[in-house]
């Protein structure tokens, strides 16, 4: 954070600051302050403002296309070509673990018996100890 806004976020500090100044300085810094903080909220204001003709205007698209019987993807599919897309398909929850091992550090670890087998386990059943001893009951 630069000093500046240190001191201008400080009251203390700003007043330390400021001290030298006239009253007729500090209403002039005052004004310019002023017209800066309106322009920012002139800004923000046409900004919401954009945003919200934006999402007027997309609740818009959404009721004809819905009227029309046109999903989102039936114009993708046109413009990019290829298989229909796909609906977006919902996250499946984590298995839970089947298997307990314990790795090369100590550590105690689990498996769900997907996907690839982990080496210290792996290790384990090349040197003869059934899948089974590692089952979590």
């Amino acid at each position: 954070m630069s000093d500046f806004i240190r001191i201008i976020n400080h009251e203390r500090r700003l007043n330390a600051a400021l001290k030298d100044l006239s009253i007729d300085e500090l209403k002039e810094v005052q004004h310019k302050l002023n017209n800066v903080v309106n322009k920012r909220e002139a800004e923000a204001e046409e900004l919401e403002r954009e945003r919200q003709q934006k999402r007027e205007k997309i609740a818009e698209l959404k009721r004809t296309m819905q009227e029309a019987g046109i999903d989102i993807s039936d114009i993708l599919e046109d413009e990019i070509g290829g298989k229909p897309i796909a609906k977006a398909s919902r996250k499946r929850a984590p298995k839970p673990p089947k298997y307990e091992f314990t790795d090369e550090n100590g550590d105690r670890k689990t498996w769900t018996g997907q996907g690839r087998m982990p080496k210290a386990l792996q290790k384990a059943v090349d040197n003869g100890r059934p899948l089974s001893d590692f089952l979590i009951r």
